[in-house]
Parts: structure tokens; sequence; C-alpha cells
């Protein structure tokens, strides 16, 4: 089993409710997870998607951070490729003096995923080829050895020490292990290719000043429940809106899982969603902890990030919380609980 348990929250929004309540969702849950243990709580970037409220990382991290007390908090992550390696070591190291030693800085190497978005952010597909190239840069910011602008520094991130990550898409495990980084690999659905990935970064891992040994954190949902039926209902709003963006090319948000299995899909909608449905760790609290085991033995795994989103954030609390007592986390006392 895998002991350290994190959690990526997305912001997604929810048919019926707006995106600013997707954030307050956001920071809700964040609150949730301090006080069931959980290790980290990441935020992501996704630019023009109308199911998504999480635009700007390093802005909602700092609500997230401000919002709770204790847990790490970080980005998963902040597409390197969309900004200036600069800006980005300046919004960490404004980050991480207003809550020292409570930061993360997760670097994906993803552009939009529209020609439009791309253009709107001056970007093209190419630019995702420059990210190591990138790393480099933001990792001499934070440490003081780029040369690039020898006259300019990066305030006040420079000569802090703010723990960076890689998520490892297409090219990203092999420059993980170059820059002797930790590494952030999914989805559990394909957890063969998952394990190729971890051998692959373990065997090639350079040690540097940031990490003398492998780390690795796989990510994927999971959802947990008193059956395996309601663990499964979990899973199918975020299946649904897959399903609907590659058939209709809009990423919408969550709708009900009632009023989604009520649908008549045509055909090929119907084969994604079930697809989408398809491998992900779900069931009661004894099915989980057997499949998290399986996937420890196979990945040696040192964390687990866990990306499960839900209409019902009802059921969506209980299933972390029933993750919680799988790993046998400690419980946090809240403010109000200490005083009493």
């Amino acid at each position: 089993m895998i002991r350290k348990l994190s959690i990526l929250d997305r912001s997604r929004i929810r048919e019926g409710h707006s995106a600013p309540q997707a954030l307050r969702d956001t920071l809700e849950l964040a609150r949730a997870a301090e006080g069931l243990g959980y290790h980290r709580f990441w935020v992501s970037e996704h630019h023009s998607v109308p199911g998504v409220a999480g635009s700007a990382p390093t802005v909602l991290a700092a609500a997230v951070a401000g919002a709770t007390r204790r847990i790490r908090v970080g980005t998963g992550g902040v597409m390197l490729p969309n900004h200036q390696p600069l800006v980005v070591a300046e919004q960490f190291g404004v980050l991480e003096s207003l809550f020292p030693g409570r930061i993360d800085m997760g670097l994906g190497r993803s552009v939009g995923f529209t020609n439009g978005i791309r253009r709107a952010l001056g970007r093209e597909v190419e630019d995702a080829d420059r990210f190591e190239e990138q790393l480099t840069e933001l990792l001499g910011w934070l440490d003081g050895t780029q040369q690039a602008h020898p006259e300019v520094h990066a305030r006040p991130a420079e000569g802090l020490r703010i723990p960076a990550y890689v998520l490892a898409t297409g090219e990203g495990a092999a420059i993980a292990a170059r820059a002797g980084l930790p590494l952030v690999v999914g989805d559990l659905r394909a957890r063969e290719r998952v394990a190729e990935v971890v051998e692959r970064y373990r065997g090639e891992f350079r040690p540097s000043a940031r990490g003398a040994e492998p780390y690795v954190v796989v990510s994927g949902t999971v959802a947990v429940a008193a059956t395996a039926a309601e663990a499964r209902r979990i899973l199918v709003p975020e299946a649904w809106s897959l399903a609907y963006s590659r058939t209709r090319g809009s990423f919408p948000p969550l709708r009900p899982a009632e009023e989604i299995e009520a649908l008549a899909m045509p055909p090929k909608e119907r084969d994604l969603y079930e697809r989408a449905l398809a491998g992900h760790i779900h069931g009661t609290q004894e099915e989980v902890a057997a499949e998290l085991s399986e996937v420890a033995g196979l990945t040696g795994a040192d964390e687990l990030l866990v990306t499960t989103s839900t209409y019902d954030r009802t059921a969506l609390l209980d299933s972390f919380g029933r993750l919680a007592r799988i790993a046998g986390l400690p419980l946090v006392p809240s403010p109000a609980r200490a005083l009493k």
C-alpha cells in the first residue's frame, strides 16, 4: 500500500453552479484534505475549457495555502511552455516567501490544446520541445546560476529551496531523470505503461542537488464507497464529460450521475463513455486497498496523487475520507477542534 497520499484538484465546474463556486469548492476540498491527513494539495492549469475554472494555478495555490495551515500546496502543474521561466520563478518565490516550507512547483510541458488557445497565449505546438531548456533556465533563476541574463535576478525567488516536480508527458520522464528531479506519472488505467515509464526514469536518474535518489509519484482516479456500484457512480460524471468532449469538441461541466445514466447516447459517445469508465481504481475499501497494493508492487511508487472529480461533493469527500482510512492517515485537528 502507498502510504503517502496527495490530491490534485482541477476546479471542475458543475452544471448549475458557477466557475467561482468551483474555485470555492477547491478551497473547501483543500481544507478537508488537510484534516484527513493528506500530504499535498495541488491545482492545475487549463485555458479556455468550459468545464474547468482552474486557469491560474499559482494564484489559486496562494488562496489554497492561505486557507490551510499544514498541508503542502503546489501545482500539477504550471505548463512551463506557456510562460517565461523568470515569471514562473518570481511567482513561486512569492508563494514560498509567504508560506515557507509548504510550496511545491509541479511543472508540465503541455501547451494549449487548440490552435485558438495557443495563438492567444502566443505559443506554438513546437514550444513544448523547449521544455527541458526552459526547466534548466527556471532552476537557474532559483539557485542563481543562470547566465543568459547576468544583470537580472528573480526576486524574491533566488536562493529559496522550492521543490520541483516534473509531470511525465512524452519525454517528461527522461527530462526528470536527467535533471535529478521527482517524477509525477499517470494514469493508472495503463499501469503497465506507467511501470515502464517509472523503470526508465529510475534507470536514467542522475543525482542532483535537488534529489539524491529517484522519487516517484503515480497519479490517477480513485473512488471509494460503501459498495462498488456507488464507487462507480462517482466516476460517471467525469467519464461522460470526457466522452462528450471527444464527440462534440467541447469539455462540458459535470452533470449528476443519475442524469447521465438516463441519457440515450449515440453509439460512438456510448462507446467512449464506457471506455472512460474502465480501468480506474474504484470499489469498497477492501477492493481499493487490494488494487493499490498491486500498484505499489508494480511501480514501487513513493506517493499517490489522486485526481478524482465528480458532481456529488458529498460522495467525493466521503471517498477521500475512506481512502485516507485505507492508508491509515492521521487525522489533523482543525483550529476549532484544537481549541476545545
